[in-house]
């Protein structure tokens, strides 16, 4: 009895010992699962989380290319194949007969045994059809979802998801140069299937480049199923999440249609441009139609996949729309505690998006970022409601699928509460850093992936130190660095330039892309109807003057992106006029309205570049058409003779800024300093005595009535004797006309009342002092050579008139010794004609400032147009456009972008 109750006992305290550690392990690992499922991938499982490799993850390294043995990872691994294939394709790309019927039967490719057998059965075929559907809004970069494949008997639709780490074994047959490969509009399929396969295609046939050749009115697949095979395709279903599994047999049957028909429609294309071939044979310059379409669709092929590494993306859209929001409320400007917030937001968002493989705009949105920070002391609930709203006013087409908040946001609520009220990191802390630790260190609550694993051994690649300097080694590098940090700042474009809205015209073909604002004009005024939401689109309701096939050229039905057309920057840029203003001004006016194709986006850097090699094109201008940069002197109209004409005059710039120095600080000036400003005054009114009338008149001289209603704006001064009053920017013309006291842009700074001048800085231009030292030398001032005499002859001197005097005319002394030039260059004898006089006389057009180029760009317009007409111009510009090729060798530049486009 007593062993029967110590074994009863000693179950029982077992019994009750396995029960409390039970309850202890339990509540422990309840602990810890409630302390790691804060994050909602613990509970949902996305499509890609199946992949086991991925080629391209959400780090901030630089995607690595296949790497052949004979080729560096950042090269093409099939550059030599493709450029072999464009010297010498194939003499004739033939289709035979293709039937146009679609069968109801195809094959679903989802098991690595099948995707072997389509390699053999494509590696028979001369030629096939490609498509892809891509899913975006919950990967970070996006992956291919579906691949369809058509050969002239079978359709195969290649499921990518369940195959994503096999689909290698297609790489051979893509790379097989005696197969033809035909896409429609395969710019981005190409660097799609890199990016997630490593597959390079070689022998490409693109439909859309042979509807360039042929000057279709549409190059969209959905216009060429219309055409030529009567079917119409809903292009609605292209948005539809191509991840679920089975596929609804609507999308079937779309994801079929643009694969299956692709081979019948490339056979109609390849026939009428044979027939264009035929057409052309009888001319002795014979242009190759097939040919040329191949040459151009095997162009495409040679793009690579690379990752957009921007610092804190996104950051520039918010900060505009938050600052549209408070100047509709009278303010005029951010507070540092709001740029501050904005930016940690960015910051916040792009990692997030990162390591939870989502979208930006599915994280969260840019408005809602404004929103939020606008209520920097909102609460948990109140976040909600901020972000919620912020989505509602903006429609935004493809994020009404968006669930606001989105699972993010719910997951790390905290996070976004503390960046509100600044709690988040300290002063000395790194956000990226902070939040790498909280969501993926060691005790992290979100789940690691081969998606986001890349960021934490990678760490030290963050975008705020991947653009980051070392410190500046002198005083002269940090003020160089924080003046172009300043510029930027203040110059560079506050909103994207590139909306890519488009407009239709009445019969359905594409116009041109534009900008929200004009959209809006025309539906506000009933011109138009909106046909299309995301990305915005109109079709007119009238017929347009002009069209695209017009300008046998597709630039203008190009979508653009907002980043430098030079290094792809995407964090700021300017716009460049590639033609400078001070001829395109002067072209006709339908020669430069409504025309974007010479207005590019570049970073300040190659800005700076661009505006350095235009300055010094201008000057070879000047020395072909013996046409001088500048106005060497300004005369009063009294000296009416030629000895009067020839010994009083002076620089418009020394003019302009001994008067204004003289107004201003006459009295309080050195005596000599104050004489030496005077007489350059008596030189321009003959050497007469002068009163502060004169002054005043000769502080205007040469400037346009906006730039003396600018200047009277800036600088609160108006004159008691003159119609108007504003000024140009003295620093900005490096004039060749000034004495060596004034030829230092720092001698300005002296002259000039406050040093305003030096910082209005024009939105075209850079000036660098050397720019301004280098433009005075003998080569820019003479014609015919160094010699002191030629340069007197060959300068340009205006007689002008007061502007309260209301004339308009000026003289223009022009040695004849600007003689014909044979220049090799594609335009011939540009210089002007010798004349039998020493001067002409001209009409000075009031509208035109004497300072900078203008008068110089004027005669250079008017010498084109007189000798060569509207061909002069086109030419003209082609030049400007090598230039700035060649300068800045741009790697970004948008589609149908030509150096021989013609206006």
């Amino acid at each position: 009895m007593k062993n029967r109750m110590r074994v009863t006992f000693t179950l029982a305290t077992v019994a009750i010992a396995a029960t409390i550690i039970s309850i202890f392990l339990s509540a422990r690992r309840r602990k810890k699962h409630d302390s790691s499922s804060s994050c909602y991938l613990h509970s949902e499982q996305k499509p890609q989380s199946a992949f086991k490799r991925v080629l391209s993850d959400n780090s901030y390294t630089q995607f690595k290319h296949l790497n052949n043995d004979e080729n560096a990872s950042n090269s093409h691994p099939f550059e030599a194949e493709i450029t072999a294939f464009l010297k010498t394709p194939p003499p004739e790309i033939e289709f035979g007969t293709v039937d146009l019927e679609m069968k109801d039967s195809y094959v679903w490719v989802h098991t690595e045994t099948q995707l072997k057998e389509l390699v053999d059965a494509l590696s028979e075929e001369r030629f096939f059809a490609v498509d892809t559907e891509q899913h975006s809004l919950r990967s970070f970069l996006g992956f291919t979802a579906l691949v369809q494949i058509s050969t002239v008997e079978k359709d195969y639709l290649v499921d990518t998801i369940a195959l994503h780490d096999c689909m290698g074994i297609l790489r051979p047959v893509f790379a097989n140069p005696s197969i033809c490969k035909v896409f429609h509009g395969a710019d981005n399929d190409i660097v799609w299937l890199q990016r997630d396969f490593h597959i390079y295609v070689v022998n490409l046939f693109d439909t859309s480049k042979a509807c360039e050749l042929l000057s279709k009115p549409q190059k969209s697949l959905a216009y060429l199923l219309e055409t030529y095979c009567g079917v119409t395709t809903n292009k609605l279903l292209q948005r539809e999440d191509w991840r679920q599994r089975p596929l609804s047999a609507e999308m079937v049957h779309y994801a079929r249609t643009d694969a299956h028909f692709l081979l019948y429609i490339a056979n109609c294309l390849i026939n009428e441009l044979k027939q264009l071939d035929n057409e052309n044979s009888s001319s002795s310059d014979k242009f190759h139609f097939v040919l040329e379409a191949s040459r151009r669709s095997n162009m495409i092929c040679l793009q690579l996949f690379t990752k957009d590494i921007e610092a804190y993306p996104g950051e520039s859209s918010a900060l505009s729309l938050f600052s549209r929001q408070v100047c509709s409320h009278g303010s005029t400007s951010i507070s540092n505690e709001t740029q501050n917030i904005v930016r940690q937001l960015c910051a916040w968002r792009d990692l997030m998006a990162r390591i939870h493989d989502e979208s930006l705009k599915y994280v969260l949105s840019d408005q809602a970022i404004v929103a939020l920070a606008s209520q920097p002391s909102a609460s948990y609930s109140e976040i909600h409601k901020i972000i919620a709203q912020a989505d509602i006013n903006v429609e935004m087409g493809v994020n009404s699928f968006i669930i606001s908040s989105s699972p993010v946001v719910c997951s790390h609520l905290s996070d976004i509460y503390h960046m509100l009220a600044n709690k988040l990191v300290n002063d000395d802390d790194d956000i990226y850093s902070v939040i790498l630790q909280k969501c993926i260190g060691e005790n992290g609550s979100c789940p690691l992936s081969i998606f986001n694993y890349a960021l934490l051994i990678n760490s030290n690649l963050r975008p705020n130190l991947a653009h980051k300097q070392l410190g500046p080694k002198s005083s002269k590098q940090y003020s160089r660095k924080a003046s172009r940090d300043l510029f930027v700042q203040k110059f560079s474009c506050k909103s994207p330039v590139y909306h890519n809205c488009r407009i239709f015209a009445n019969d359905g073909r594409l116009l041109c892309y534009c900008d929200e604002k004009k959209l809006k004009w025309y539906l506000s005024r009933d011109l138009a109807k909106l046909v299309d939401d995301d990305p915005p689109a109109i079709m007119l309701l009238f017929e347009p003057k002009g069209r695209p096939e017009d300008e046998d050229n597709d630039f203008y039905i190009q979508s653009k992106k907002n980043i430098c057309v030079g290094c792809g920057e995407g964090n700021h840029y300017l716009r460049y006029r590639i033609i400078p203003s001070c001829y395109r001004i002067h072209f006709p006016e339908h020669l430069k309205s409504h025309r974007s194709h010479d207005i590019v986006l570049l970073c300040v850097d190659c800005h700076e570049v661009a505006h350095a090699a235009a300055e010094k094109y201008k000057r070879k201008i000047a020395a072909e058409f013996g046409i001088p940069l500048y106005l060497r002197r300004v005369v009063h109209p009294g000296q009416k003779t030629k000895k009067q004409i020839e010994e009083s005059g002076v620089s418009p710039l020394q003019l302009r800024t001994a008067a204004m120095a003289l107004l201003r600080h006459g009295p309080r000036m050195p005596l000599n300093r104050r004489e030496e400003l005077t007489e350059i005054i008596k030189r321009y009114y003959g050497g007469r005595d002068i009163s502060d009338e004169d002054l005043e008149r000769a502080l205007q001289v040469g400037m346009t009535p906006h730039e003396r209603r600018r200047f009277e704006k800036k600088r609160g001064f108006s004159f008691k004797h003159s119609t108007g009053s504003t000024a140009t920017v003295p620093e900005q013309n490096n004039h060749i006309g000034c004495s060596p006291r004034m030829s230092n842009v720092d001698d300005l700074k002296t002259d000039v009342h406050d040093g305003s001048y030096e910082n209005e800085v024009d939105t075209e231009l850079f000036m660098r002092k050397d720019d301004f030292r280098n433009s005075t030398s003998a080569s820019d001032l003479t014609v015919n050579g160094p010699d002191s005499a030629a340069l007197n002859e060959d300068e340009i001197t205006v007689a002008t008139a007061d502007c309260n005097e209301g004339g308009d005319s000026a003289t223009v002394n022009v040695d004849n010794s600007c003689r014909n030039r044979t220049q090799t260059n594609g335009l011939g004898d540009l210089s002007c004609s010798p004349n039998d006089e020493k001067s002409i006389h001209t009409e000075h057009n009031s509208k035109l400032s004497l300072l900078g180029h203008g008068p110089h760009g004027k005669q250079v317009v008017e010498h084109l147009l007189r000798e060569y007409g509207e061909d002069g111009i086109r030419e003209f510009c082609q030049r400007w456009r090598q230039v700035f090729v060649d300068a800045v060798k741009p790697r970004f530049l948008p589609g149908g972008w030509d150096v021989k486009h013609r206006l």
